[in-house]
């Protein structure tokens, strides 16, 4: 989604600072959104038909104009249309979803100008005396931060995580005025709870911003995997490292999508170590890392190992909250639909009062989500279409206003991780032998 030149490059776009000038680019959306929608419906009346509000409003036009502006602002506003993308997905059209789901893989970068400031700011004005080598444009571009290569004067290799200019600032003006914009745009389902979800959302992305706590993140996740022959977590160099600015070791790979195209055995190992590993994260270490965008990850041909990038999105989960997902998780296996609705309510996820009808529809669609687990043994995500028909059956119960709660926090991040890992071993196409996870973890 970063501008092009005539040759179709991408080409930097300063990050916009400051409250107002923010607050203005969200302004005009809202804006541009409603000039859309007027102009269609008078199409549709000049056509002699009645116009449905919701129609006009849920285009393909509208949400890459929301997307595109997003892209641009980046921080808060790009990082909460990603969560946004993914965590509605399934009750928007799959045209708007597709487009919105563009802002997890795209991201425009600063100019050098801009770059050079915040480097400065950080390092002092004679930065340039630590390196041999620093590379102006960078390596990946995303909501929060670019990644720029360099080499030190002794010799090391590095990645270096630069944080945009007024990210952490701008957090809770960005989530209020995006709260306006999803509202005046009718891209949210009706009953669910946008406060909550952008308030929490804030919280979340406040840490996230401190580059501090990622570089410990990293160290806790380097020790997690440190005799794993499957990963490499890179190390943190702490000389370099600042609140807005993280310095680790460079560890090269190749995009784990590439991977798309490798024999199936090796697509298959892959998606059962992400999987494997998730599953780890959440029983045994209660420690994950929760942001499943694809460039997180990197696979090395030679040793067959994957590379884990990007431990700002952490959460540490409570106890308590790990037992009831246990419990909920046993409940899909076994098919106890008891068990499994007293343990949604528990998380947080449905009302205990829910309807007969309404209890009926939310575990069909459990039902539905589990019907892997149950049959154990060997899922082919290329080909099983399970996401697509979760898709569906969430979009009727959107229509039929089913109660379902906006998540807390931590299940939130957990659903964000489990549809990534889902999304990624579709893409591989990788067929995966659930009987020794299901057997691992129950």
């Amino acid at each position: 989604m970063a501008d092009s030149d005539s040759s179709g490059h991408q080409r930097a776009v300063a990050v916009p600072r400051g409250r107002i000038n923010r607050m203005v680019r969200m302004g005009g959306l809202t804006t541009s959104l409603a000039g859309n929608v007027a102009a269609r419906g008078g199409l549709e009346l000049l056509r002699g038909r009645k116009p449905v509000l919701s129609d006009l409003l849920m285009t393909p036009g509208n949400a890459a104009r929301v997307a595109d502006q997003l892209a641009r602002m980046r921080g808060a506003a790009m990082k909460a249309g990603q969560l946004l993308s993914m965590e509605t997905a399934d009750l928007m059209p799959p045209e708007m979803a597709a487009i919105l789901s563009r802002l997890r893989s795209e991201g425009h970068f600063m100019p050098p100008a801009q770059l050079k400031k915040v480097l400065a700011a950080e390092w002092g004005k004679d930065f340039l005396r630590h390196f041999k080598r620093f590379d102006v444009k960078p390596i990946a571009a995303a909501s929060i931060g670019q990644v720029h290569r360099a080499q030190t004067r002794d010799g090391r290799d590095l990645a270096i995580k630069v944080q945009y200019p007024g990210v952490r600032d701008s957090i809770d003006s960005d989530m209020r005025n995006l709260g306006m914009v999803a509202r005046a745009s009718g891209m949210v389902p009706k009953g669910f709870d946008m406060d909550r979800l952008l308030t929490e959302g804030a919280a979340q992305l406040h840490e996230e911003t401190d580059y501090l706590r990622e570089a410990e993140a990293l160290r806790r996740f380097g020790a997690h995997l440190a005799n794993d022959p499957l990963f490499v977590v890179p190390h943190v160099q702490p000389d370099l490292s600042t609140r807005n600015i993280l310095a680790m070791d460079f560890v090269a790979g190749h995009p784990i999508e590439k991977l798309a195209e490798a024999p199936q055995v090796t697509r298959d190992k892959a998606a059962t170590a992400i999987i494997d590993l998730t599953l780890h994260e959440l029983f045994v270490l209660r420690d994950m890392q929760t942001d499943p965008n694809f460039a997180n990850y990197l696979y090395q041909p030679d040793s067959g190992r994957i590379v884990l990038l990007d431990f700002g999105a952490t959460q540490i989960f409570d106890p308590d909250m790990v037992s009831r997902y246990a419990a909920l998780f046993a409940a899909a296996v076994s098919g106890d639909d008891a068990a499994a609705f007293d343990e949604m309510v528990r998380i947080g996820l449905i009302p205990a009062d829910m309807d007969i009808a309404d209890r009926a529809r939310i575990l069909e669609l459990f039902g539905m989500a589990a019907e892997p687990l149950r049959q154990g043994g060997v899922l082919d995500f290329g080909t099983c279409g399970l996401l697509g028909r979760l898709r569906r059956a969430g979009l009727v119960l959107a229509e039929e206003r089913v109660e379902i709660h906006a998540p807390p926090t931590q299940t939130l991040l957990l659903q964000r991780k489990v549809l990534g890992c889902y999304l990624l071993a579709e893409r591989l196409r990788a067929r995966v032998d659930l009987d020794p996870l299901i057997a691992r973890y129950t």
